[in-house]
């Protein structure tokens, strides 16, 4: 690569619920090409004049369809890394984004699988580039945004019980929280029509029979809540 060029990419942290237990993944996928072939890393694509997007956001949408090959629930751009070190090939940056799956996503093949995302945090599985960085960035916008949004309801299952939006909300904050508040959370959306009541309902091996509820979510976005979620100082 020429020293006066720059070699910008678009990633994708890709994050599932998984079921037993709840914890959330991050899809990888296992790069073909030097650098670092062979290793798994984000799904992402190179963006330069000779590439068909016309913007960042097309570039992830090629991403997501020709790497990850999934298709979220969500998804937002949280920033852009660059520096002269990051890639061995000189000077790059990244855009990233934060793309939310359903939990009944799966992937096929050997070139894709998700893996535990706190074991990518803690670097127990280690990323080229700065892809452990990106990771940990995206974690933390999905926390700041749960404290004040309806976003961790993205990653569950067309329907859905009290208990399970609890852990996905405790997945994404990495802590627990107040059953209370979270019920009090879920029938404001159900006045609002964010949420709606299925008339059904779950019966667990162990334990009361458990009311499904449906994410109705509008526009594509998350609902903001006017209080956040975590005690003061939390």
């Amino acid at each position: 690569m020429s020293t006066s060029e720059v070699l910008a990419s678009v990633d994708i942290v890709a994050l599932r619920m998984a079921a037993e237990p709840q914890q959330l993944q991050v899809l990888l996928h296992r790069r073909q090409r030097e650098p670092h072939a062979g290793q798994w890393a984000l799904p992402g694509v190179i963006v330069n004049g000779r590439t068909p997007d016309i913007s960042l956001e097309g570039a992830a949408e090629r991403a997501l369809r020709e790497k990850a090959r999934v298709v979220p629930c969500y998804m937002e751009q949280v920033g852009t890394e660059g520096n002269a070190f990051r890639d061995p090939r000189g000077w790059s940056l990244s855009t990233y984004y934060l793309a939310l799956l359903g939990p009944e996503q799966h992937v096929a093949g050997d070139q894709l699988a998700f893996f535990d995302l706190g074991s990518v945090l803690a670097r127990k599985v280690l990323l080229p580039f700065d892809h452990n960085l990106l990771v940990e960035r995206a974690r933390e916008r999905l926390a700041a945004k749960t404290v004040y949004s309806s976003l961790p309801l993205s990653l569950l299952a067309e329907k859905f019980t009290v208990l399970d939006a609890l852990g996905a909300v405790q997945a994404c904050l990495g802590q627990a929280v107040n059953n209370t508040s979270l019920r009090k959370r879920l029938e404001r959306l159900r006045e609002l029509g964010w949420v709606k009541d299925t008339g059904e309902k779950n019966q667990p091996r162990l334990g009361r029979p458990q009311q499904l509820y449906r994410y109705t979510p509008q526009a594509e976005r998350a609902f903001t809540f006017d209080r956040n979620l975590l005690p003061e100082g939390a």
